[in-house]
């Protein structure tokens, strides 16, 4: 199977684990998908990650993380720069998303790391997707 697009592959397939309830799902490794399950960890939208190596790139098991009444923490998570129509954002063009409440995950010279993030480094770049 031909994937284009591991990052939108990544996205659905959590945004489809959240729908169902499931506790875990499993993503296909790279170093992009790692950053952008480091930041949602460390933003604090899913519990934890786990790369698990096999003969091939490996995979990452993702542990979701939901609320004390059993309610979705990720509510919307969009791809915004595709394959076919890269998005960049200077420092100075990242706003807060919904006055703060989401993030932007954007990919830098620096790494992968959230808005916030950016913003105290003073870098932009490419802006991977959004999570509220």
């Amino acid at each position: 199977m031909s994937l284009n697009d591991p990052i939108a592959d990544m996205l659905t397939r959590i945004r489809n684990a959240a729908r169902n309830r499931s506790k875990e799902v499993i993503c296909l490794n790279s170093k992009v998908c790692r950053g952008i399950a480091e930041t949602l960890q460390a933003e604090g939208y899913i519990a934890g990650f786990e790369v698990v190596e096999d003969d091939r790139q490996g995979k990452i098991n993702i542990s979701l993380r939901y609320g004390p009444r059993g309610e979705t923490i990720l509510h919307t998570l969009k791809r915004e720069s595709k394959p076919g129509c890269r998005v960049y954002r200077k420092v100075e063009e990242l706003d807060p998303i919904r006055q703060g409440l989401g993030i932007s995950i954007i990919s830098t010279s620096s790494g992968v790391m959230s808005d916030r993030a950016c913003r105290e480094k003073r870098v932009g770049g490419e802006l991977l997707c959004t999570v509220i």
